[in-house]
């Protein structure tokens, strides 16, 4: 079987399967990473994060996190990333009202059960009238999820409140 090649595309819980000895060099890059431990958030959210996302999670240089684990498992550096990652706005943004706020979703609950919250909170963004806000309420930085309302056209704003409470607001 050929082993999988590791690129910033690269889904974590791929690259976990395919070379489990990471898991350590991964936890070690960003103390967000412990949360690979928990074997319900590996099996959600490590599915459809890629490293690219993880390492904005992580406040690292993706560059840098994808040469680390090439290097560990023998694969040659990368020079340059065509796409070195999104950029979130993390500044209030003009659009944001509270008032506007119509719905607040929580995912905190849905991941500790083991749930997959990024098609309930799509779905409720598709519901968003103009001007209307939908909050998310999260325990990281939602990267899969504000890649994915990106692509949809929606704006977003990332406010962190704390190291284990991030919202983030998108509208039309």
């Amino acid at each position: 079987m050929d082993k999988l090649i590791i690129t910033p595309k690269t889904k974590i819980y791929d690259l976990l399967q395919a070379y489990p000895e990471l898991e350590e060099t991964l936890i070690s890059s960003a103390p967000e990473f412990k949360k690979l431990k928990n074997p319900v958030l590996r099996k959600t959210i490590a599915r459809i994060t890629n490293i690219s996302q993880a390492a904005i999670i992580g406040g690292l240089n993706v560059e840098d996190l994808v040469n680390t684990l090439r290097i560990k498992v023998g694969q040659g550096n990368i020079e340059k990333f065509e796409d070195s990652g999104t950029k979130f706005t993390t500044t209030q943004p003009e659009w944001y009202k509270k008032e506007a706020v119509v719905n607040s979703i929580d995912i905190r609950e849905m991941l500790n059960r083991g749930e997959q919250p990024v098609h309930e909170v799509l779905a409720a963004v598709k519901t968003l009238k103009d001007d209307e806000i939908l909050e998310v309420i999260a325990p990281f930085i939602p990267a899969p999820l504000i890649d994915k309302s990106l692509s949809l056209g929606y704006k977003h704003w990332l406010d962190k409140k704390s190291e284990t409470e991030f919202r983030v607001y998108f509208v039309k």
